[in-house]
């Protein structure tokens, strides 16, 4: 059973030099999941938002590699929103939690670490949609 309450932003090993930091990531090491696929959102119009949808078996790890954004997580109950402005912060979005990203900053990159490759049908884009496939299964059913 997925919520927004067990969608956490994990600190991620920064190693700074006097020539500037890096930051890691390693499957299964750094994250519960082997990474499937890794993609970039990026050229975003300052100020933005991308439109939102769930998964009902990906997980993420959302990473602000390049200047900010903000992702709202509902889970058919409750919302919350996360700011993500720095590159050594990663957001687990577990599967079952609609997502939408907001407020871009020029020039943000979005980097994110998927559990699966891609999947059409693993994809739900319409939130009444959500809300019936939420209600439906009882273990996505938020408590």
């Amino acid at each position: 059973m997925s919520t927004i309450f067990n969608c956490d932003v994990i600190e991620l090993k920064k190693n700074k030099q006097k020539v500037g930091s890096s930051t890691s990531v390693e499957s299964r090491l750094s994250f519960p999941f082997e990474i499937k696929r890794v993609y970039y959102i990026y050229d975003v119009p300052g100020g933005s938002d991308r439109g939102g949808h769930a998964h009902k078996e990906l997980e993420q790890y959302i990473i602000a590699t390049s200047g900010a954004f903000e992702v709202v997580l509902d889970d058919g109950k409750n919302r919350k929103t996360i700011r993500l402005d720095r590159p050594n912060f990663a957001l687990h979005i577990r599967k079952g939690i609609w997502r939408e990203t907001k407020n871009f900053t020029s020039g943000s990159i979005c980097m994110v670490l998927a559990s699966e490759v891609y999947t059409e049908s693993d994809y739900i884009y319409d939130y009444k949609e959500y809300l019936k496939y939420k209600n439906e299964d009882p273990n996505n059913v938020p408590r």
